[in-house]
């Protein structure tokens, strides 16, 4: 692998210079009662034992030095937490002392980190953004009036799939609602399309830049184990995703520059979608809102809404042909519940029962973020009994305490009915599921992500049987993962829609 090459021979340079003494006295690094972990190399820590598939490397890890581990990632001192206990100590309990993040370096670029939500420490900017998404945009007042919006998009998604019927064509799951996602976020946002089905140059670039940086993103970066050298940029990546931010920055900035003037001639501040709010704020100096931390705003509202719903929705689709059983069981819930020649309905979600299960299941087997975002100490903090040092990098495992066997039985098996006779949520309260974290860093969108979900896998299970392309057999599907900051699926999902006739 290209990045294990770049890793060792740079470990080589730094290590004959003047990195080698630092580590060798790091080997025994930070203060004392660390807990356990596996002893680092020198220079590069325990870099290499991460693997392609960190998440299922460090949940290895765990079995063998516990639930709360460190490790000496480059010169980053990273505490891993990897049971449902731990993790509660450390969001609840010391929520306030973990509120921090670590900055990744794709979190750098165009000075992001000091103007996202994301990335900001807790603090008076960080309270007015996650303000102003709650009470613009999360409330379930907000989410009701958006819901005919979010239903077109979906019928739009279903008009797309019907055009394969006939043909006997196979749809990209994965792609085809990642542009419903789109679209229904830029319709929240501005009021417009910004992504098509059939590719045009407009919506192919849009497309593409989003595509690009999630992907850039998710790629190891060696700066971020050696931030010493972060002027160095040794892969690019730094470089690359500053192209693209610029470019949809200039998107946001041709969209923000024409509301503004369309409102000036209007003489209105009417708010019609996400933006007028925003702007209407940006005139209000309470608000400490500016039009630069809009654009930033609205980049992280893209793309923490967009991947993580698409690859979620698609994994169900994954599990639920590669479990034919269970995917019967899902439409003839949907279909007693819908009746003939319905609608699914966003109200309809409190009366599926097994659908939500079938989420709950999904998420637990496939979180879309399998780390969260890693947190930062602001303090040294006492956590069952070990001491984790100020400054050190806090990564959340929700991907092994999904499958811890202790927690769950058949713990690898898609079962959403172990979810029907359970009040386990994903709302942050119960510790065992926590896709979205949890305490005062819990994602803001959560309640959009949960309709967006459910009433676009409900649309799709609802109108359409599925089976696979090219005649695969559902026990032959590939179910291995893809590692980057959001957790795909290898091989995307293609299948192949039939259109039902429903009956009385």
């Amino acid at each position: 692998m290209d990045y294990l090459l770049l890793l060792l021979g740079l470990s080589f340079v730094l290590t004959c210079i003047h990195f080698l003494n630092k580590s060798l006295a790091a080997t025994k690094f930070g203060p004392g009662n660390l807990p356990p972990g596996p002893r680092p190399f020198p220079v590069i820590g325990n870099i290499l034992g991460l693997g392609n598939k960190p998440h299922q490397a460090l949940a290895d890890l765990s079995k063998t030095y516990g639930p709360i581990m460190s490790l000496k990632l480059g010169s980053i001192t990273t505490i891993v937490i990897s049971s449902p206990h731990v993790a509660k100590e450390a969001l609840h309990k010391h929520d306030q002392a973990l509120s921090s993040r670590t900055i990744l370096e794709v979190a750098r670029v165009k000075d992001h980190h000091k103007v996202s939500m994301v990335w900001l420490p807790v603090s008076a900017p960080w309270r007015n953004l996650r303000k102003a998404c709650a009470t613009q945009m999360f409330t379930a007042n907000k989410l009701d009036a958006t819901q005919a919006l979010r239903h077109k998009k979906v019928q739009e998604l279903l008009d797309y799939v019907h055009e394969s019927c006939g043909s006997g064509s196979a749809v990209d799951i994965g792609q085809a609602v990642l542009t419903t996602v789109l679209n229904s976020i830029s319709n929240t946002f501005f009021s417009i399309d910004l992504a098509r089905y059939q590719f045009d140059d407009q919506s192919l670039n849009f497309n593409n830049l989003i595509h690009s940086v999630m992907q850039e993103a998710g790629t190891p970066n060696i700066v971020d184990y050696f931030p010493v050298l972060q002027s160095v940029d040794p892969q690019g990546i730094r470089k690359r995703i500053t192209t693209n931010i610029e470019k949809l920055f200039n998107i946001f900035d041709g969209i923000i520059d024409e509301r503004i003037q369309a409102r000036e001639k209007m003489m209105s501040k009417e708010s019609k979608d996400l933006l007028d709010s925003l702007l209407n704020l940006v005139e209000e100096n309470s608000s400490q809102l500016s039009l630069t931390s809009i654009k930033h705003l609205l980049l992280d509202l893209f793309f923490a809404g967009t991947d993580t719903t698409s690859s979620t929705v698609e994994w169900s689709m994954v599990e639920l042909l590669h479990n034919p059983e269970k995917l019967i069981k899902a439409q003839t819930e949907l279909r007693q519940v819908i009746g003939k020649d319905g609608l699914v309905q966003e109200f309809n979600i409190a009366k599926l029962p097994y659908l939500q299960a079938i989420m709950k299941e999904t998420l637990r087997l496939h979180p879309p973020a399998p780390f969260l975002i890693p947190h930062k100490t602001e303090t040294e903090v006492e956590m069952c009994s070990y001491v984790v040092p100020k400054a050190a990098q806090v990564l959340v495992n929700v991907w092994a305490m999904g499958r811890d066997s202790s927690v769950w039985k058949n713990p690898t098996s898609f079962m959403p009915e172990r979810f029907l006779e359970s009040e386990i949520d994903v709302k942050g309260r119960d510790f065992e599921l926590i896709p979205f974290g949890a305490g005062r860093r819990i994602c803001p969108g959560l309640p959009l992500a949960q309709r967006m979900v459910h009433l676009t896998l409900a649309s799709l299970l609802y109108t359409f049987d599925w089976k696979l392309a090219h005649d695969l057999k559902p026990k032959n599907m590939d179910m291995t993962e893809k590692f980057g900051l959001i957790l795909h699926k290898s091989e995307p999902l293609l299948a192949i829609p039939i259109k039902v006739r429903l009956l009385s």
